[in-house]
């Protein structure tokens, strides 16, 4: 029986934890050839081995999306290894936790615009004409909260990079719009990863209210079984279709019911004012 990814070559970005990983494992599934990737060898290695375990046709290479040589290589790894790529998903990402932005060092500042959204860039000038040479691609890149140029506070530098990285990828589909490539942005939500982890840095002062991310996630947060198969979706795009289109996992019911759980949490005291 096939399966909507079959023959397809899919390079995630990020992809050794987190949601990247669930959408490697579930382009897999459904029959991609995955390239993975991220800074770290010891994690590519393992999440290699574990994929190909589970019968995934797989491989992986270190990638600090920060340098424009690292993602050169990966391209170049995927067209050896594999023959080419089909969908490139720029998904990796950093966040600076709950902080004042006075709090944030400029190394940080620098880091995240670096990670979050210049490398989406440099990535989409790299890829984007290989797919047209290819004959047909996609191109996906990850925004997040602050995408939709929403105030959010507290995460100012985070959701300013987003914010960039809708504004680019929309743009770029109007450049691309007579090309065979859809150039997508995908929205998983807010999901219950280690970006929301024990370790996330708070500003002393906002300690107290850090509870409420706990109390958002269980309300609205989106489960990480939902991202891999609206990366698939997305990444099944017939070449040339939808370009330009925000790609959603979250909404309808779930974001109704969770709606009326953040306010029970609100008048019940449960989730503090900031």
């Amino acid at each position: 029986m096939s399966r909507v990814l079959d023959d397809k070559v899919v390079v995630i970005t990020g992809s050794t934890r987190g949601i990247g990983r669930a959408m490697a494992a579930a382009c897999a599934a459904e029959g991609a050839t995955v390239v993975v990737s991220s800074r770290t060898a010891v994690a590519v290695e393992e999440t290699v081995g574990a994929l190909r375990a589970k019968g995934a046709q797989v491989s992986g290479l270190v990638c600090d999306v920060a340098s424009d040589a690292d993602l050169e290589a990966l391209l170049t790894h995927a067209i050896e290894a594999h023959g080419g790529v089909d969908v490139w998903v720029n998904n990796a990402g950093i966040s600076l936790g709950m902080r004042h932005h006075v709090d944030t060092t400029p190394q940080e500042i620098r880091r995240i615009v670096a990670v979050n959204l210049t490398a989406t860039m440099l990535a989409s000038r790299t890829v984007v004409p290989h797919l047209i040479e290819r004959g047909g691609g996609v191109l996906i890149n990850v925004s997040g909260r602050g995408g939709r140029g929403e105030p959010c506070a507290y995460t100012s530098a985070y959701a300013a990079t987003k914010a960039g990285v809708m504004a680019f990828t929309r743009s770029l589909a109007q450049e691309h719009k007579a090309d065979p490539v859809s150039v997508l942005v995908f929205m998983p939500g807010m999901v219950d990863t280690d970006f929301y982890g024990p370790q996330m840095p708070v500003s002393p002062d906002l300690q107290p209210v850090a509870g409420n991310v706990r109390i958002v996630l269980d309300a609205i947060g989106t489960p990480i079984e939902d991202v891999g198969p609206a990366l698939v979706r997305a990444a099944a795009t017939r070449p040339g279709t939808r370009t330009g289109q925000v790609m959603r996992v979250s909404g309808g019911s779930r974001s109704m019911v969770g709606g009326l759980k953040l306010l029970g949490a609100r008048l019940s005291g449960r989730m503090r004012p900031m």
